[in-house]
């Protein structure tokens, strides 16, 4: 194992020992849950709501605990598929793997996910959410064959490689969510406990995840858009219809403000 891996996952055994977690729940999702998503900026651990979705990194071991005593599922986002310089384990990558950046994230760079170092990389990321005691996990970026990378990735590769995150989240007893990725929802859905989705009111696509909905999974939305923020009946309504549970947020995801469909 690489020394940063080697290192991380150390780290991540002192956390939960910090955090005084004598195991983790088995919470189990249903398409009614309430959600926050929030990645940066202090979190506030009173809103009203049964999922917390923050940052594997980032989130403090405190916040963590109080989230858990108060009965909260937490599920802990990662890039799957991006390279951020600024992680701990940013330095566990090969160069070889690092592409392109991505469109409107330039600090942030697709990774070759057909590599072996990157699903070590990975593999160590789950581990660490696991002993921190996060709930579920929801990695991000989970696209590459949809853009233009730097490297040659089919829709089969991509399967592949979403099949290999949701394997290795269920089998340390995490629950995972699928991130947009809307054209292989059918042939992932059974691989997949919840989906996150960005803005499918805003594209028209929210119908997509009726796979999702049927089966008695969440839907997970946020959208962005300032004529949202200004009157949020319509997208609110619409998302009731439609069984999507939808905030609506800033794009930072700082915690500044947020509009729930609850």
């Amino acid at each position: 194992m690489h020394p940063v891996l080697r290192s991380l996952v150390a780290a991540s055994v002192v956390l939960v020992a910090a955090c005084g977690d004598d195991g983790r729940r088995s919470s189990q999702l249903t398409s009614d849950v309430t959600w926050h998503w929030q990645l940066q900026g202090e979190i506030d651990t009173g809103l009203e709501v049964d999922v917390y979705d923050v940052d594997l990194f980032e989130v403090p071991d405190e916040v963590l605990g109080r989230l858990r005593a108060d009965g909260r599922i937490v599920i802990c986002y990662f890039s799957a598929g991006s390279y951020e310089a600024w992680r701990p384990d940013g330095m566990a990558f090969e160069p070889a793997a690092v592409g392109t950046p991505l469109d409107g994230w330039e600090d942030e760079r697709w990774l070759d996910i057909r590599s072996a170092t990157v699903r070590d990389v990975m593999t160590a990321r789950l581990d660490l959410a696991a002993e921190r005691g996060c709930d579920g996990v929801e990695p991000d970026n989970v696209t590459a064959h949809e853009n233009d990378t730097g490297f040659d990735i089919t829709s089969d590769d991509q399967l592949d490689y979403n099949r290999f995150i949701a394997e290795g989240a269920r089998s340390r007893g995490l629950l995972v969510g699928l991130k947009n990725d809307l054209e292989q929802i059918p042939a992932l859905v059974d691989d997949f406990d919840f989906a996150v989705n960005e803005q499918c009111h805003e594209f028209d696509e929210c119908d997509v995840y009726a796979t999702f909905a049927d089966q008695g999974k969440p839907v997970f939305n946020a959208e962005y858009a300032d004529e949202f923020v200004a009157a949020p009946g319509d997208v609110c309504m619409a998302s009731s219809e439609l069984g999507v549970r939808t905030i609506i947020v800033p794009l930072d995801l700082d915690g500044s403000f947020r509009i729930g469909c609850d």
